[in-house]
């Protein structure tokens, strides 16, 4: 009687072998999409810069917040100037709004990829984050059970006080800035916007009153929500979101 059992187990591991591969190769891509719409964004801001620049030159005020806007567009339309300076702002118009579609579309195709995802869905639920942040933090984090808790992500996002040890004394210093660049922005900026009512909102404005800087509650709101994207993307809901706000 031949024993198949150590076929079997080979079968069985070179199938996970292959799904472990799938994934990661699914990642990579899906990692891909995310950092190239990033670099889009940062272009088309630098071409936003330019027209402003330019606008500068001519002494031209701008009077409404956004200068690409409806009424930001009119001002454009008609601004009055020397005709290189007409031309350079209407090449920039020109290159923002490609930028624009390319974003769109590599927006719908990081989406597309994650239709399905549990962790996606779930980031989702938090206050602050929504489609396009919850890609990044997606694409960037990965498997998130390769972190045995969320002050290890915290860590390596860089969202974390640098240490400075000597023999008498213990001072915590800057975040050190380390780890995915996109994870600790993409942190940071969805809880700029949240109200000082939601969770993380009051942690930011009772840090920024203590410290004295906005910049320095941003962080630490910033730092309280990475634990929630944790936690999402571990048990795919985040219970903490349903309990009452715990001093920062």
């Amino acid at each position: 009687m031949i024993n198949a059992t150590p076929s079997i187990w080979r079968i069985c591991c070179g199938w996970g072998v292959c799904r472990t591969r799938g994934s990661r190769r699914r990642q990579r891509e899906l990692r891909e999409l995310v950092r190239h719409r990033a670099k889009l964004v940062a272009m088309r801001s630098q071409c936003k810069a330019h027209v402003h620049a330019v606008l500068a030159k001519g002494g031209i005020w701008v009077p409404m917040s956004d200068l690409f806007g409806v009424e930001g567009n009119l001002l454009l339309d008609n601004v009055t100037m020397p005709a290189p300076y007409r031309e350079r702002i209407a090449s920039l118009r020109r290159f923002i709004e490609g930028f624009d579609a390319e974003i769109d579309l590599f927006t719908a195709l990081a989406q597309r990829r994650l239709t399905h995802d549990a962790g996606y869905t779930a980031i989702q639920q938090i206050p602050g984050i929504g489609p396009v942040l919850a890609a990044v933090f997606v694409a960037e984090i990965g498997d998130v059970h390769r972190f045995a808790g969320p002050a290890q992500l915290t860590c390596w996002a860089g969202l974390t006080p640098s240490h400075h040890e000597s023999d008498t004394t213990v001072r915590r210093g800057r975040i050190t800035k380390q780890g995915s660049r996109l994870v600790r922005w993409a942190a940071i900026e969805s809880v700029k916007m949240l109200p000082q009512t939601s969770r993380i909102g009051a942690i930011r404005e009772r840090v920024a009153h203590r410290r004295g800087n906005r910049n320095i509650g941003a962080v630490a709101a910033a730092r309280r929500q990475l634990e929630l994207v944790f936690y999402a993307l571990r048990d795919h809901h985040v219970r903490a979101l349903h309990r009452s706000p715990q001093p920062a």
